[in-house]
């Protein structure tokens, strides 16, 4: 290893026994399971594979926006503090089936039986595909993935680990407060951001509040947020996902004036375009410009969970397929093809 053996960080490290990973080929999948866009991860494990805690994550500003070395050296001491409690440590869940790359057919067809590296954005972006193909893609759950946990209202103070900083919105609400440390996620333990984050990943898409635990003056306390609308959603744009459809548009929904100014029903997914991607011209995808009212998608307008036309078309629509909108342009309505396009990344 690079850091040096004499100091703080390297002693700890010195107690590890360290394996790079370089190919997931051969690892196994369903047991080193996580959001694989992450630019590093690491898991903290016994020779029994118990995994112990995960250290890693980050939102879609930056790779690193929840990593630095101090917040490492937590994670080692942490660790090292729970490898140590041995039989005291509380019951451990059942190891999850077994899975390898192989066993992800369009995965095993394109990547690993050509010799191919099997880079870990790969796995998740080739398990999507399968599943779209099946039509078990739950987009919600594997398109937008670890969802940000500033619109809880939760800003940490990156370097003590998952001590809370600042907390507002939705964290202030239930009364969590700066200096509160995080330790369970309703019933589960966790020791890290990545902890937090992949076990955050993991609440069902139409869950309303989550059950956190903080301890503060030593003692504990659990708190009930309250999710907002969308919380699930990030920006994606990153990911590259093949199963993403391109839609070359950005729109904001329409307010309730506007939407009774414009006779368009309360509940729809009418939305105003405010930027057109050039590509669009570029391969002929649409012909909208900033400034349209999109009110309806091969004549539906209304979806139980979009709330603009773009996200409609991402959530209902398969990468690739060409829709008609319903657009009202200087209060003159009119229709508009689009075809959507499919995005194929370093495959």
């Amino acid at each position: 290893m690079l850091t040096d053996k004499s100091t703080a960080r390297g002693k700890l490290m010195s107690q590890y026994v360290c394996a790079r990973i370089t190919s997931m080929k051969g690892i196994n999948i369903g047991l080193f399971e996580f959001d694989r866009h992450n630019a590093i991860y690491f898991f903290v494990l016994n020779a029994d594979e118990h995994i112990y805690l995960r250290y890693g994550g980050r939102d879609a500003a930056s790779a690193s926006s929840y990593l630095d070395l101090a917040s490492f050296e937590l994670a080692l001491e942490t660790g090292l503090e729970l490898h140590a409690a041995g039989t005291a440590a509380p019951p451990r869940a059942p190891k999850p089936a077994a899975e390898y790359p192989r066993d992800i057919a369009l995965l095993n067809e394109n990547v690993v039986a050509r010799g191919r590296c099997v880079e870990c954005h790969l796995i998740d972006d080739f398990r999507n595909q399968e599943l779209e193909q099946h039509g078990h893609l739950d987009k919600l759950r594997s398109m937008y993935r670890s969802p940000d946990i500033k619109r809880l209202g939760l800003l940490l103070d990156v370097s003590r680990g998952l001590v809370v900083r600042k907390a507002k919105d939705a964290a202030a609400a239930a009364g969590i407060e700066a200096g509160d440390k995080i330790t369970r996620l309703g019933e589960t333990a966790v020791h890290t951001f990545g902890d937090l984050q992949f076990y955050y990943d993991r609440t069902p898409r139409d869950a309303r509040s989550i059950e956190l635990t903080v301890e503060r003056d030593g003692s504990d306390r659990t708190m009930t947020l309250e999710l907002p609308q969308q919380w699930w959603r990030t920006d994606i744009s990153y990911r590259y996902w093949s199963v993403d459809p391109l839609v070359y548009f950005e729109s904001r929904p329409l307010t309730v004036d506007e939407k009774h100014q414009h006779g368009l029903p309360i509940a729809g997914f009418a939305s105003v375009v405010t930027k057109v991607d050039l590509a669009a011209a570029l391969r002929g995808a649409h012909t909208l410009a900033v400034g349209d009212i999109t009110r309806a998608v091969d004549g539906v307008d209304t979806d139980d969970v979009a709330d603009s036309t773009d996200l409609f078309i991402k959530l209902r629509h398969r990468a690739g397929a060409k829709v008609t909108l319903d657009v009202l342009r200087d209060g003159e309505p009119l229709e508009i093809a689009l075809q959507t396009g499919r995005q194929s990344f370093r495959k």
